[in-house]
């Protein structure tokens, strides 16, 4: 992915983009003007929206047209899932997700996701799509 022959400074396009997002996600909110993209310079729709998470889909490089799932549980009888994370922790091309539950009462919060305490580390290397939801608020982080 690089264009240089010096491998170990190699940075992974996802990666950057992920370190953009857990930047905004640790400081909420700059002043900036930007194109509607994953790594926009702030959280919501504009600086006045108090949205604490950018939330992803990603996919990995072996099944580009099918969304990573991840279960909503560590209780192994829980077998529901979700494809929708917030970025928790990157180190080099090693990213920590949390997954996201779809909200039941997304209609009365207007928040469409719950946290979980369901997490997953990959190597971005696997990565190959990262998609970005509409920037919100997740509560109980």
């Amino acid at each position: 992915m690089c264009n240089n022959n010096e491998v170990n400074n190699c940075e992974n396009c996802i990666a950057e983009i992920l370190k953009v997002i857990l930047l905004l996600q640790q400081s909420v909110c700059q002043n900036d003007t930007c194109l509607q993209t994953c790594d926009k310079g702030y959280l919501g729709q504009n600086c006045a929206t108090f949205c604490n998470t950018r939330p992803i889909v990603l996919y990995t490089c072996s099944s580009a047209s099918t969304p990573l799932a991840m279960p909503i549980s560590k209780d192994p009888s829980i077998t529901t899932t979700s494809n929708v994370f917030r970025l928790e922790k990157l180190d080099g091309n090693c990213a920590t997700c949390r997954v996201l539950a779809p909200n039941d009462n997304a209609s009365t919060t207007g928040f469409p996701y719950t946290a979980t305490n369901s997490f997953f580390t990959i190597n971005l290397n696997c990565v190959c799509i990262i998609r970005c939801l509409d920037d919100t608020f997740v509560d109980t982080l």
